[in-house]
This record gives structure tokens, sequence and C-alpha cells, in this order.
């Protein structure tokens, strides 16, 4: 069933009044790959009665107003992406479409929906339940961070949101903790993966960080803090934190527990609609269906720790998997589905071949602090073996209905190469039967320095990939079928020297003219966003070349695309 999302809706479930409303950024698309729909799926199978209100127009009453007031509290999330993400591009120019918004037009997710979101609740509902803020958006901006588009520090966005709370992180356990103390009217402060304010200093075993003053007027302070950040994100290894900002502290409570595999898989099994609530659906077509409608997530996490990336803070480092079992039976459901015409789109992760793989040490120990999986070259205690996932999309394919599972969502080639078992097996049964003409590969850049800085591997597994691949296509029969090579213009450490060299190994090695180009955009909680605003290698602080004028940027775009 949908969640209401109108007032008839809850007349219609013998509703007076919701426990809970989310307010989101998205429209509201009842899918396990929404944010919203998923926490609200949670809550409402743990026996709360839960609403939504999808882009609320934030000059008006109607929309915050129109499901009344929460008995427990407000959920609120700026959607699946960081909402000036969603905005602007890389060059700071507004962006004219939203995959999330009905009719395409983007037009209704406001800068910095979360802050825009609280500040309308409290207009309308002047002395309401709490709030309580989670989403991408949140997570990632939830100590002192620098903000690309306005080019400071701000503040944690719990204080500039004044909000209650703060989830972060895939957030089912904590909202579910969460809500159950608000109906017990329990103390919350001890709920694991929330933030939240206080003016006194947490128990003796949380580590400080520097205070938001100090990073603000003090760079050096600012790696420091976001390497005390970083190295406590891990639930078996991590500490609690907690930074001043004025009078207050913002306390971060150690992360909630990783979710079993058993766990995971209940999350998928909340009898979603795979559709637009018909409330939106008809002001237009929802793009992003198109893509997520026929897709199955496998595993959330990724141990590849790529600079840019911010999933290792939010998903976290070690891979959570659901059950072979769990996986089918999703497949099984989407055949029934109206439209479906015989193909899953996609079927993994954030990085779809760490299906199977984690390191066993990790898992019983937590992630090293000061050590790489993947990075600069594979960890020995790492056994990559891609045979579990070549299993999977064998009894997929076995379904009665399906045509074709695709592999769409990136893979790391350097993995591939470094499976001693599988390696060809994986490789073959990927061309045979699971590409759509091109297979997705992210080598980012091919100059060592500012793959150094990205903290991704070297040319040598790159082109060995390719001559296998190359190899393989032939032998299965030649199908025409391409890589698609991600690639990275102005990362920091990069210049036009280093743009050139890789466009003359593109052309000389790969036999490219790559498209699929982007700019680097400095995103809350990254690495490499910390190296964009300090100009220093964070784990030497020696100072870094970085591109900030915007047309040199789009420069170093060009020498690659033309």
């Amino acid at each position: 069933m949908f969640l209401p999302t109108t007032r008839e809706e809850m007349n219609n479930l013998g509703w007076k009044s919701l426990d809970v409303i989310i307010v989101t950024g998205d429209t509201y698309i009842d899918s396990p790959y929404i944010g919203a729909a998923v926490i609200g799926k949670t809550l409402f199978n743990a026996g709360y009665k839960v609403g939504i209100i999808a882009q609320p127009d934030i000059n008006s009453e109607t929309d915050i107003t129109r499901l009344g007031e929460p008995d427990l509290f407000w959920g609120v999330t700026g959607g699946s992406v960081d909402s000036m993400v969603a905005n602007y591009t890389p060059l700071k120019k507004p962006r004219k479409s939203d995959d999330f918004t009905p009719g395409g037009e983007n037009n209704r997710r406001p800068d910095r929906a979360v802050i825009a979101y609280c500040n309308l609740i409290r207009r309308f509902f002047k002395e309401t339940k709490p709030l309580v803020i989670g989403g991408i958006e949140a997570s990632l901006r939830r100590i002192a961070h620098y903000d690309y588009w306005d080019n400071k520090i701000r503040r944690p966005i719990l204080f500039d949101a004044k909000a209650d709370v703060l989830i972060y992180g895939m957030g089912e356990t904590a909202v579910t903790e969460l809500a159950l103390c608000f109906r017990e009217n329990m103390d919350f402060k001890n709920v694991r993966g929330i933030c939240y304010a206080s003016k006194e200093i947490p128990r003796s075993d949380y580590l400080q960080l520097p205070s938001y003053d100090d990073v603000v007027s003090d760079k050096l302070k600012f790696i420091d803090m976001f390497n005390i950040f970083y190295q406590n994100n891990d639930p078996l290894t991590a500490k609690g934190l907690y930074q001043k900002n004025d009078i207050r502290y913002l306390i971060q409570n150690p992360p909630a527990a990783l979710r079993t595999g058993e766990n995971l898989d209940r999350v998928f099994e909340y009898g979603y609609e795979y559709d637009v609530h018909p409330y939106y659906k008809k002001d237009g077509h929802v793009k992003a269906l198109e893509t997520i409608k026929f897709s199955i997530t496998t595993h959330r996490g990724c141990y590849g720790e790529c600079n840019f990336c911010a999933i290792a803070v939010h998903q976290g480092r070690t891979i959570c998997e659901r059950s072979v079992e769990s996986i089918l039976h999703e497949a099984e459901k989407l055949v029934k589905l109206d439209g479906f015409k015989g193909y899953i789109l996609d079927a993994g992760g954030p990085t779809a071949n760490m299906y199977g793989i984690e390191c066993d040490k990790k898992i019983k120990f937590g992630a090293c602090k000061n050590k790489r999986c993947l990075y600069p070259e594979k960890c020995k205690q790492l056994d990559i073996n891609h045979k579990k996932q070549v299993t999977l999309l064998k009894k997929l394919r076995e379904i009665t209905g399906i045509k074709k599972v695709f592999v769409a969502s990136g893979i790391r080639h350097d993995m591939i190469m470094s499976d001693q078992t599988c390696r060809d097996e994986y490789l073959r049964e990927l061309l045979e039967h699971h590409v759509s003409g091109q297979l997705k590969i992210a080598p980012e850049h091919t100059e060592n320095q500012v793959l150094c800085m990205m903290g991704k591997p070297g040319k040598k597994p790159l082109v060995e990939f390719r001559m296998l691949f190359m190899k393989f296509n032939k032998e299965v029969g030649d199908k025409r079928q391409f890589l698609t090579y991600y690639l990275i213009a102005a990362h920091p450490g990069s210049t036009e020297l280093e743009m050139r060299k890789m466009q003359e190994f593109v052309s000389r090695e790969l036999k490219i003219k790559p498209e699929q180009v982007q700019i680097f955009t400095p995103t809350p909680s990254t690495y490499s966003t910390l190296m964009y605003y300090t100009e220093m290698d964070p784990f030497t602080k020696k100072k870094i070349f970085v591109e900030k004028n915007p047309g040199k940027k789009d420069a170093q775009k060009r020498i690659i695309t033309g």
C-alpha cells in the first residue's frame, strides 16, 4: 500500500491523526530505492501511523498543513540527492531538470531543502512535535562542513535547521528506536546513529572535535576535525563525537549497528508499490522511475573509499548484502508489475561487484583505521571471488518472465583483475548475459598524481582489463559491446597538463574520445572536498594545486571532450 498523503486517504484507513509525518524533497515514489519510502514503511511495519508530504510549496500553508500535526515527530529529508547538487551544476549554474519531480522541471525542490522544510513547519506549527532530520543532505552535513555553493564553512545542519534530532547513515534502526523513545516518553539521547544539540559535554569516552570557530579560522584544524570524524564511522570501532558551536555542543552518538543480512532482507519485504503515488502521478511523468522501477538493490556499503565519494560516511565501508532468496523474491514481484517487459535494468549496489565479497577481519573487528581495502593496492586480507555474484545472476535469469538482467551500476575493474579464482568466468558471464551495449567502469583519471589524490588505482589494471574485455567480447560472439569510462576533470591535483596527458592516454591506449566526463563537485564529507577547500593533501599537509576558476575548470573538461 501507499502511505497516505491526503486527509481522504487517512480517513479511508480510519486514522484520525498520524504518529509521524515525513516531508521530502522528492516526489513520493513508493520504492526501496527511495529513502523517505523506506523509512516510512519501516515505521509503518513497526506499528506507527505514517504519512508523507512530498515537495511541499514553501510559500504556502496548503501542503504542509494537509495532514495536520503528528503525534510523535516530523521527519524531514531533502530527498535522494543533496538539494544543492540537485539544483546546480558543478559550475554553479541552475539545473533545468529534476528526475525526481513530476514533469521533470526543476521547480519543486528548494535550495537547502532540509532547512527550508524545517522553517516551513515551524512557521505554521509554532509549538510542534520534535523535528527529526535525515537523508543524504542531513547526514553529510552533520558536523561543521565546507559548503561549495556558499564557499565557506557552515555550521552543523542541525543548528541551521533548528531541528531536534539528526539521524545519519542508513536510518531504519535509529528511527525505530527513536520513535519508541518518543512514544514511551523515554530519553532518546543514547540512541546510536543520531546527533543532537546539548549545553553539556557528553560522557568522557566521547572524542572532542575542534570547535566551529577553530575550523573556520584554521584550515589545519579543519583537516584534523575531518580526520577524526572520518575515522569514527564504523559501528564496531567508532567513538562518540562532540563539537562546540557557540554555547552549545553538537553531539554525535556512535553509528547504529550494521544491519545483518536478515534485517536487510526485511526492509525489502515491506510491500512497496514500485510506483509514484497517484496524488503526484497526475502532475506528470517522473523520470527516475524509468531506472529504479525494475532495478534491484543487492547490497549496501562500499569499501572503495574514493576520496570524492561520501558513501563511506553514509552507507559505510562494510558490505551488507541481501540473501539470494530475498533478491530472487523481489525479482519475482517485479515480473508481475504492470509495464514489465522482461528486463531487470540493474542488479547491483554502490559498486555492483562487491556483492558477496568482504573481509572477515573487518566484519569481526571493524574497518582498519589507517588502511584501505583497495588502495594503493588490494589488501591481502580481502579475498576477492566473484562466484557468489555469478551464482546470483544465473538464478535471476532463470526466473520465468525474465529475458535479461543487466548489471548497470558501476563495477570495479581492478577487483575483477585481482580475482584469481573467478575472474574469467565472471567477466564472460557479464559480457554474454548482463551487459546492455555498454559496461560502465570508473577509472576517473589516468595520471598518478591525480589518482593519488582520488584514492584510485593506477593505469595498469585499466589497460589489462580493457584487453581482457576485448578478448572475451569476441569469444562470446562480438556483440558490439563497449566500455564506458567515467572521468573527472578539475579534481584537486589536476592541472591542464594532467588533462592533456589523460587525453593522450585515452586516445592512444583506450582508442576513445570520452563523453562521460564531469567536472569535480565539492560535496560535504569527502576528502576531495577537504582538499579543495584547504588546498592541502590532508594526509601529508603539503600544499597541492586546486583549480577554482570556473572557466579553467571547464577548459580542463574540454581538453578531454573537445
